[in-house]
C-alpha cells in the first residue's frame, strides 16, 4: 500500500458539503492500493455538526489533529453573537440589513485573514506535519480547499520534503463567487493572487471540480489541471421501500444564500397557482438547510408560504430518505460569473436517486450537460419564467398520473467508488 497524506480541515464529526469529497475517497481508495492518513483540526469552527458520517470513516485509519486558533469568538463578540452560535457558510444571512459590524468584520477578515480565518494553522500545522512525516514517510500528499490555509501548509512540505502534491480546489480562490463581497484592499488583492501563484507554480497537479473552473486555473497559469468530479456513495441510499411524498413536493438541500434565490421560480410558481388552483393544494416547497433572509422574503412576497416548509438541518442519513422521498429535486446555480462551472456536490446525490431535477442555472453549463447526459432533469435559465413554468406543469401532469420517475442513465463513473479510482491513477501518475 502507498500512503497518501490528505489535508483537509473538514473531517468527521464536521458536517456540510466541504467534508464529504475526500471522507468519501478515503473509504475507497485502499481498493486502488492507497492508505490514506488524514491530517485535520481540532477544535474547529463548523456551520454544521454530524455524527451519523461517522460511519463512513475507514477502520484503522490514522487520523492526525493539531488544535487550530480561529478568530471567531472575537468575531462573535464584536458582533452581538453567542459563543455557541454557528457560523454561516458563505455570506448567509438571516437579517434584511447587516449590522455596521458585521460588514467592519468581513472587511476586518478579507484583509488580514489572508487566504482566511484558518491563516494561524498554517506554520504550526507545517512544522507539525514535517517533523511526522520525516519518521512516517508517505508516497504522495493531498490538500484540499477551502479553507485554502491547507493549501499553505502542503506548500511549505513540498518545499522542504519535495513529497508529490495533489492540490484539490473544491471551490475556486480568486474566482469564487463572493470574492468582490470581501472588500480587499489592492495590497491583500495582490496578496491573495500571488499565493494563489505559489500553489498553482508548485502542485504537481491541480484538481478541481468542474471543466469550467479547469479552464479558469489554467487561464491563471496552472499547469497539469484535472477535473475530478463530485459524485455519489451507493452505500447512502436507504435500502429499505421507500414511499414517495403525496404532495407534488419541490425539494432543495443545502444552504440557499442570496445568489441563489431563484426570484424566477417563486414569480412561476405563484402564476401557475393561479391559473391552476388544483396545484396550490398539491404543492410543497421544501428547504432542507440555512436560507437566507431573501428567500423567505421571496416566497411571502410571493404568497407561497402555505406551501413552504423550512427545515434548518437533518443529519445526512435523514437528508438521503428527504431526498428520496421528493418528488423533483430543485438545484439552484449560483447567479455569478463562475456559474458556468458551479455544479454543487449534492447535485451527485440527487441523481443517485433517480428523482427528476429541476435545475436553475445557464443551459450551456457543466452541470447542464451532465443532466443532458444522463437524461436526468433540466436546466432552464435564470430569467426564463416561461420554461419554468412549462417544465413544471410537464413534471405535475407526469405526478398527477403517477409516473413521475427519472430515467437517469450514465451515472456509474460519478460513484464515490468510481472516482476514488481515478485519484489513484492520478496519484500513481505523480508518484516516481
Amino acid at each position: 500500500m502507498k500512503k497518501l497524506l490528505i489535508i483537509t480541515y473538514y473531517w468527521p464529526p464536521a458536517g456540510g458539503a466541504g467534508v464529504f469529497r475526500w471522507l468519501k475517497f478515503s473509504k475507497y481508495l485502499r481498493e486502488y492500493g492507497w492508505e490514506p492518513v488524514i491530517y485535520t483540526s481540532e477544535g474547529g469552527e463548523y456551520s454544521v455538526v454530524d455524527n451519523s458520517l461517522l460511519k463512513d470513516v475507514p477502520e484503522n485509519i490514522t487520523v492526525l489533529k493539531q488544535p487550530v486558533w480561529e478568530p471567531y469568538n472575537v468575531y462573535k463578540k464584536f458582533t452581538g453573537r453567542k459563543k455557541e452560535d454557528k457560523i454561516n457558510v458563505g455570506f448567509l444571512s438571516v437579517n434584511k440589513k447587516k449590522k455596521f459590524t458585521e460588514k467592519a468584520a468581513v472587511w476586518i477578515r478579507g484583509n488580514f485573514f489572508i487566504p482566511d480565518a484558518r491563516v494561524f494553522w498554517i506554520k504550526p500545522s507545517a512544522k507539525y506535519l514535517i517533523t511526522y512525516l520525516k519518521e512516517n514517510p508517505v508516497d504522495a500528499m493531498v490538500s484540499t480547499g477551502p479553507p485554502h490555509s491547507a493549501h499553505l501548509i502542503a506548500l511549505r512540505i513540498k518545499k522542504q520534503l519535495g513529497i508529490p502534491w495533489l492540490a484539490d480546489f473544491r471551490d475556486p480562490w480568486t474566482y469564487i463567487d463572493f470574492y468582490q463581497e470581501l472588500m480587499l484592499t489592492g495590497f491583500a488583492d495582490r496578496k491573495h493572487h500571488r499565493l494563489e501563484q505559489e500553489v498553482l507554480k508548485n502542485a504537481d497537479k491541480i484538481i478541481t471540480v468542474s471543466w469550467d473552473w479547469a479552464r479558469d486555473f489554467e487561464k491563471s497559469g496552472a499547469k497539469n489541471v484535472a477535473v475530478i468530479t463530485n459524485g455519489f456513495d451507493e452505500d447512502d441510499l436507504a435500502k429499505d421501500d421507500i414511499n414517495p411524498d403525496k404532495k407534488f413536493s419541490i425539494t432543495h438541500i443545502g444552504s440557499l444564500v442570496k445568489s441563489r434565490n431563484p426570484y424566477t421560480l417563486w414569480k412561476a410558481l405563484k402564476e401557475l397557482i393561479v391559473s391552476n388552483p388544483g396545484l396550490k393544494n398539491d404543492l410543497e416547497i421544501k428547504l432542507v438547510g440555512k436560507v437566507d433572509y431573501s428567500v423567505i422574503e421571496s416566497i411571502k412576497e410571493n404568497h407561497l408560504e402555505s406551501s413552504a416548509t423550512l427545515v434548518e438541518h437533518v443529519p445526512h442519513n435523514e437528508v438521503m430518505r428527504v431526498i428520496q422521498q421528493s418528488q423533483v429535486l430543485m438545484l439552484l446555480i449560483n447567479n455569478t460569473p463562475n456559474a458556468m462551472g458551479i455544479i454543487p456536490g449534492k447535485f451527485f446525490e440527487y441523481l443517485s436517486t433517480r428523482r427528476p431535477i429541476l435545475c436553475i442555472g445557464l443551459p450551456d453549463s457543466d452541470i447542464a450537460r451532465i443532466l443532458r447526459e444522463s437524461n436526468a432533469g433540466k436546466t432552464i435559465d435564470f430569467e426564463d419564467t416561461g420554461g419554468l413554468k412549462s417544465y413544471i406543469l410537464e413534471l405535475y401532469a407526469l405526478y398527477k398520473s403517477g409516473n413521475l420517475n427519472s430515467v437517469s442513465n450514465d451515472i456509474n463513473k460519478y460513484s464515490r467508488r468510481a472516482l476514488a479510482g481515478t485519484v489513484a491513477s492520478l496519484l500513481n501518475t505523480v508518484v516516481k
